[in-house]
């Protein structure tokens, strides 16, 4: 019988499919062989939330002492199980470091990244080494609700957990990055079942770039119609006009803050008919 913390013990009994205690084998000495593959699973299992993971990974235990080889067997229900919570752990500890969104505070004169997450599984422990060594130079604090982690920029410590209106809102960073997610998007490519398969709306409500999703995707069939119609300029015997419009266009642009420092633009060079293009480095120190 198991107990995670206040948690109460029966909660965690054996699972209905395991044989009686006094029917499993006795060891002959106190050391037990297990499969390399089950302490993998095992420790991506415990960090799961199901609350049966540390019966089905003990049941999982003695049976491998009888059959080395039911690690390997994918279509055993048991196996089976435990193999869909360790994916699920490792789908988001995955999300943790792709949708989490770090804000800037003020802290005693200093500046301290914070930011908020929701897991479904027991991660934030196992996940702390990844932002340590990410955002090593930077002060930072990953809010949960049942635990916080905090880095100083040489050690990690542990809170309690918090609440979402514990950690910030937003910061003046955001418009730049908004700015910056708005110009990658690619209307043409728009799958929303795909999107929302790598981004479910759960994380939305912390990431600010999420804001212009709905509006992107609106607009997203006339944005690719315009494009189609632009090419056919080009196709049709227009590009020289179509090309020293979009130069002129560009030097002048000003729908988005990033013209507000900037001196001039890097166009591209070429011939408008070439059948490749190459797309070379960023601009450098004398380009904006």
């Amino acid at each position: 019988v198991w107990q995670v913390g206040s948690a109460p013990a029966d909660l965690f009994g054996t699972v209905p499919s395991d044989p009686p205690a006094a029917s499993a084998p006795r060891a002959a000495s106190a050391t037990v062989s297990v499969p390399r593959a089950f302490l993998d699973l095992a420790r991506s299992v415990i960090l799961g939330s199901d609350p049966e993971r540390f019966a089905l990974l003990y049941t999982l235990l003695h049976r491998l002492r009888r059959e080395p080889k039911l690690i390997e067997d994918r279509a055993d229900p048991l196996v089976r199980r435990l193999d869909r919570i360790a994916k699920d752990v490792r789908r988001d500890i995955h999300k943790m470091r792709a949708f989490l969104r770090f804000r800037e505070v003020e802290e005693e004169g200093a500046t301290r990244f914070v930011a908020w997450f929701e897991p479904d599984h027991h991660i934030v422990r196992a996940n702390a080494a990844f932002f340590v060594n990410r955002f090593a130079s930077m002060r930072w604090s990953i809010l949960t609700p049942d635990v916080s982690i905090h880095w100083d920029g040489t050690m990690l410590s542990e809170g309690p957990g918090a609440k979402k209106t514990d950690a910030p809102e937003g910061d003046p960073t955001e418009e730049v990055w908004k700015t910056y997610y708005a110009s990658t998007f690619n209307p043409a490519r728009v799958k929303i079942g795909a999107m929302l398969k790598e981004m479910p709306r759960k994380y939305w409500k912390n990431m600010p770039e999420t804001d212009l999703v709905p509006g992107m995707i609106a607009t997203a069939q006339a944005r690719e119609s315009g494009m189609i119609e632009r090419a056919r300029d080009v196709v049709g015997g227009n590009s020289m006009i179509a090309w020293a419009a979009l130069r002129d266009e560009a030097a002048g642009c000003t729908r988005c803050p990033l013209y507000k420092p900037a001196t001039q633009t890097v166009f591209g060079e070429g011939p408008i008919d070439a059948p490749l293009m190459f797309v070379g480095e960023q601009p450098g120190d004398q380009e904006d």
